[in-house]
């Protein structure tokens, strides 16, 4: 007897679904690099050397890019209010420079002081700071990181030291 057309489309029609099925299981998933734990440490303590030596008493943090905090070095003696700062310029490196590839939070204020006045309100975004001493970590042309250091007496050498940093870690950052 020969057998049904229904059953061999029913047939097919599983197996396609089942085949689609799998495929979008397998795109799912995204693999994100990240630095180490070791290496995300030495890279907040190499920051807050590098500022110790210049006579800047400074907190180093490198959050991913989902702006958890991977590390975090707050110097001796380096003020309270330096854990929230650095965090901040850090989760700013990591989430406003990615659409425009900007490097720093000096990016984004750079461009931002350029733009024309605007009616439009400004809204508050938690965390977000556009002050100057957040980078953004690259590794192989692709953001991994956020990185801020704060409280040496300007951003632009809290930036110095953050860039001094990454400069001695770069090589392993692979």
């Amino acid at each position: 007897m020969p057998r049904c057309p229904t059953s061999l489309f029913a047939s097919v029609g599983f197996i396609l679904v089942t085949a689609a099925a799998t495929d979008v299981q397998a795109q799912g998933l995204v693999t994100v690099q990240k630095l180490s734990a070791p290496l995300a440490n030495e890279l907040v303590g190499e920051a807050v050397a590098n500022c110790k030596q210049k006579g800047y008493i400074v907190t180093a943090v490198v959050t991913d890019l989902d702006g958890v905090r991977q590390a975090m070095l707050r110097g001796d003696g380096a003020p309270i209010h330096t854990l929230d700062n650095a965090f901040y310029k850090a989760y700013s490196a990591a989430s406003l420079t990615l659409a425009r590839k900007e490097d720093s939070t000096k990016a984004v204020a750079d461009r931002m002081s350029k733009a024309p006045a605007s009616t439009v309100p400004q809204t508050a975004l938690p965390n977000v700071t556009y002050a100057v001493g957040g980078v953004t970590v690259m590794a192989g042309g692709t953001a991994i990181a956020g990185f801020g250091v704060s409280d040496a007496p300007g951003g632009n050498f809290d930036e110095e030291c953050a860039r001094a940093a990454l400069a001695k870690i770069q090589d392993r950052m692979k």
